[in-house]
């Protein structure tokens, strides 16, 4: 096995065994012994188990952002948030282990940042489609990264949520999200006001 080959053998067990056991249950002594070498080779690699985890989380969420960015192809603005949770969805379902570890809290500094980092990324995506809609219809475009990142962060606790139950089926948990978003952004006030006696 060539060293590139070996890297990303260790790659794959160590992804697999972060999903199964987490951060802190994972041992470098059992990532080598899954991979039949020696512990050596992993520190050689990626210098401890920090590193291997970082490798790990900086191409899961570069997998995912490059999903949901490559996903947002144009159309219709409703069309646009259908890719976007389709290809969160569509993420969870064939990188199931690299979602479980994306979504846990990491306990060391990874150079991508975290899982609200990474979602902040995607919002970001989203706040110039949102800004665009929010000047069309008289709404205050400064508004659209607030709206963005709670658009995204709905699309993802649902995410986390279906990783476990896994039913309905994704295109139908796809289908109701855009419902609430899409019903919930068309019904907006211009001015929303709390009912309730709080004001501060």
């Amino acid at each position: 096995m060539t060293g590139k080959q070996r890297r990303e053998q260790l790659l794959e067990i160590g992804r697999t065994v972060f999903a199964e056991r987490g951060y802190d249950g994972t041992s470098v002594e059992e990532i080598a012994e899954r991979a039949g070498v020696s512990k050596p080779v992993v520190y050689e690699h990626f210098g401890g188990k920090e590193g291997l985890y970082a490798v790990v989380v900086d191409r899961e969420m570069q997998l995912l952002l490059d999903m949901v960015t490559g996903a947002l192809t144009g159309g219709h603005s409703r069309e646009l948030l259908e890719q976007a949770a389709f290809a969160l969805m569509d993420y969870i379902d064939t990188s199931t282990d690299g979602f479980r570890i994306l979504v846990r809290d990491s306990p060391v500094a990874q150079s991508t940042g975290t899982f609200a980092s990474l979602i902040s990324d995607i919002a970001t995506q989203v706040e110039d489609i949102l800004g665009l809609e929010f000047k069309a219809r008289g709404f205050d475009a400064r508004l659209a990264p607030m709206y963005s990142q709670m658009l995204v962060g709905m699309v993802a606790l649902t995410g986390q949520w279906w990783l476990e139950v896994r039913k309905p089926e994704k295109a139908e948990v796809a289908a109701h999200l855009v419902n609430l978003a899409w019903h919930g952004l068309e019904g907006m006030e211009r001015h929303p006001k709390l009912v309730g006696e709080r004001k501060s």
